[in-house]
């Protein structure tokens, strides 16, 4: 009875997002464990439930967004080498830093806030997954102040090599705010050929379901493709993928990552960061209905509910007897790879249980 109590304590104490994903861990000791003290319990206690979640959601985004800013920047300011041939980095190299930024930030912060590192996310979970609303606000703030201080740090550690492309971008009458440009290392702008705003909005909104549509799969616990190990990979490719294919014709992705950073090109480049093209607006925004859209049309069109319950992830809200009768109605459960797969494992568990008899 303890250890039940002890792992209800473990699954309640945990909130919906990723953490769902990544539930089970095996136990694993490299070196022996020393005896937890009541002095570390009583601190751990003592802290805020919020405050908790609010470093892990800040936490999380910089982990996503440093090290993705950190290759734009290297591939920004070095260019050309003597040469004149690219010297440091590609998009591939820049899709790699944010889908492995991301792994490590659901790896790493995901079990103490569940994981949401983006705003849409975290207002999806609210509509569709009982996340409290009254938690909603909070959490966008930390997201965002977690991608503006990546921005800082990130300019702090170039800023030689940004100050001197500045001096050269302003020397060529370039300014500081394009594509390519000394802000454009830290939040997106579109070429200064992309005047027409309906096509940026329409290639930020299938970006942001795309990738919306596959985080929600990966986070269904009825799904059985994605094991718990490689559900943070999964998604940061998710990421990765798309900034191989559109990035050249700027995307945001994500309304924290490019709004706190964005705060970060207005301090040190100038109003026009937010002003150029009038474009702020579709990398801010845009996720959210974009997200709102992928996850009901995940939930709407292709959700099963049924395999979730049987997975013990969920319950019928009139219980077991509720489940009975809806299985009844229907008489049959859809088939499909995913309940093969189910019914294939449910007839092994049935005649390794006959050989037992």
């Amino acid at each position: 009875m303890a250890g039940d109590e002890m792992h209800r304590l473990q699954t309640h104490d945990l909130e919906i997002g990723a953490t769902e994903a990544v539930q089970r861990h095996y136990s694993r000791h490299v070196v022996a464990t020393k005896p937890v003290s009541q002095r570390k319990l009583d601190f751990e206690h003592s802290r805020p439930r919020w405050l908790r979640e609010c470093v892990a959601e800040a936490t999380g985004v910089f982990y996503y967004v440093f090290p993705g800013i950190a290759a734009i920047a290297s591939f920004t300011l070095n260019l050309e080498n003597e040469a004149g041939v690219a010297a440091f980095g590609s998009l591939f190299q820049i899709g790699w830093a944010f889908a492995i930024g991301i792994a490590f930030a659901i790896i790493t912060c995901a079990p103490t806030s569940g994981g949401h590192f983006n705003p849409a996310i975290t207002i999806c979970f609210a509509i569709w997954q009982g996340f409290p609303w009254k938690k909603v606000p909070h959490y966008i703030f930390s997201q965002i102040f977690g991608a503006f201080v990546a921005g800082l740090l990130l300019v702090g550690m170039y800023w030689p090599e940004i100050q001197a492309f500045k001096a050269e971008s302003i020397a060529a009458g370039k300014g500081l705010v394009y594509n390519s440009g000394p802000a454009s290392i830290l939040c997106t702008f579109p070429n200064p050929n992309q005047t027409n705003l309906g096509y940026l909005f329409l290639t930020e909104f299938f970006v942001d379901s795309f990738i919306g549509l596959i985080i929600w799969a990966n986070l269904d616990p009825a799904n059985p493709f994605v094991s718990p190990t490689s559900a943070p990979f999964a998604i940061g490719l998710a990421y990765a993928t798309m900034v191989w294919g559109f990035a050249d014709i700027a995307i945001s992705t994500n309304l924290a990552r490019d709004l706190g950073t964005r705060i970060v090109a207005a301090i040190f480049f100038g109003g026009e960061s937010f002003t150029y093209l009038n474009y702020s607006w579709i990398a801010i925004l845009v996720n959210i209905p974009a997200t709102i859209f992928a996850t009901g049309y995940y939930e709407f069109l292709m959700r099963d509910s049924l395999g979730k319950i049987a997975k013990g992830h969920a319950v019928h809200e009139h219980g077991e007897e509720g489940l009975r009768r809806h299985i009844t109605n229907t008489g049959h459960i859809e088939t499909g790879a995913a309940n093969a797969l189910r019914s294939n494992q449910s007839g092994s568990d049935e005649y390794n249980l006959g050989k037992q008899a």
